[in-house]
């Protein structure tokens, strides 16, 4: 029969845990806090000085465009989450770009045939970056800007010697033109997308095996887990998310140019920061990602709106993302997990004190 000193021990020991819980969340959700708010901030900011970019003229511009760039930024969340980084984007876009109007209009194969070839194309870039990485165990910043510059150089060479014609086929951009409800079609696709991908990482054991994997490889590897192929996976999955985003932006510039892609070098990485994604690996959030690059969109769209200067928007853009770093996720986490071993820490000396008193 357990003592009253036992009860108050195994009571306390349970609110401890209880607590320690609760934290725990805290900590995961308020990783992911900051983007959403910063996205109201903006939309607040929106109304009162710049009222025209909440007018549906802006939204058409910033939800196409806003959820090509969420939907390269998922891709390069996925690398993130394995501790990697990817400065291929802009060079796979282009050339997937460039392939799919080659072989779509200029070979006369058919949109379908171009669309599977810039997504083979783009699964192939990504397998040669996570072969060279994962396998290899190459420096994933050398390599994937390496790849890169051959992939942007292809592309342009392709672009001169098999490209007929500039415009994209008329049945893509008509589908990418379609607004369903009043939205793009780009958006409804972009996220469902996101959506799948949200949904498999948390919730299937294949993607709860690749967070971990990604948050302690050494500790997943003498768990058993095949550490190399998740990278070699995170790469190659990144470089078909690419090849998406360029289907849907070929379908909504309607032509494609020299400067195809080259928007998204590094914009897809600062979405992943400022969504809270733990640069160490792990965890990451693929709704927060989308909003993040929907945030992007909207200040870009709102500058614009202002009227000001290119460098000027460059300046104000670069501070947005330093700012949104200042109080980013892993600072945040960083914070919440001291106050969270001060009260592990407080509650043990409290049960230990109990214990000797007892």
């Amino acid at each position: 029969m357990s003592s009253p000193g036992d009860r108050d021990r195994t009571a306390d020991a349970a609110t401890m845990g209880r607590s320690a819980q609760v934290l725990a969340s805290g900590l995961v959700a308020a990783r992911f806090l900051p983007i959403w708010v910063g996205m109201a901030v903006l939309v607040v900011t929106a109304t009162l000085f710049a009222p025209s970019t909440l007018e549906n003229t802006s939204w058409s511009y910033i939800l196409p465009y806003g959820t090509i760039l969420a939907i390269a930024a998922v891709g390069q969340m996925l690398v993130v989450m394995q501790a990697g980084i990817d400065l291929s984007t802009a060079g796979v876009i282009s050339l997937c770009g460039n392939l799919l109007v080659g072989v779509s209009v200029g070979s006369g194969h058919g949109l379908t045939v171009g669309i599977l070839v810039a997504l083979g194309v783009g699964a192939l870039v990504g397998l040669a970056n996570g072969i060279l990485i994962g396998i290899v165990r190459l420096n994933p910043l050398i390599v994937t800007l390496a790849i890169g510059q051959i992939v942007l150089a292809y592309s342009t060479k392709y672009a001169r010697e098999h490209t007929v014609s500039l415009q994209v086929p008329t049945s893509l951009s008509s589908w990418a033109s379609d607004k369903p409800l009043g939205v793009s079609t780009v958006f409804w696709a972009g996220a469902a997308l996101t959506i799948l991908v949200a949904l498999v990482v948390r919730y299937t054991a294949p993607g709860r095996r690749f967070q971990a994997v990604g948050a302690n490889p050494r500790a997943a590897w003498m768990a058993g887990l095949r550490v190399r192929s998740h990278v070699v996976f995170a790469y190659t999955a990144a470089g078909v998310l690419y090849a998406v985003a360029a289907v849907l932006l070929a379908g909504v510039r309607t032509t494609i140019d020299p400067a195809f892609g080259a928007a998204y070098l590094l914009a897809p990485i600062a979405a992943v920061v400022l969504a809270g994604a733990a640069l160490s690996g792990g965890l990451a959030s693929a709704t927060s990602t989308w909003m993040a690059a929907i945030a992007l969109t909207f200040l870009t769209e709102m500058l614009l709106i202002f009227g000001l200067a290119a460098a000027w928007q460059k300046i104000v853009f670069g501070a947005a993302i330093i700012a949104g770093m200042l109080a980013s996720g892993d600072r945040i986490a960083a914070l919440l997990g001291r106050l969270l071993r001060r009260v592990e820490a407080s509650a043990g000396t409290r049960t230990e004190l109990t214990e000797n008193t007892s």
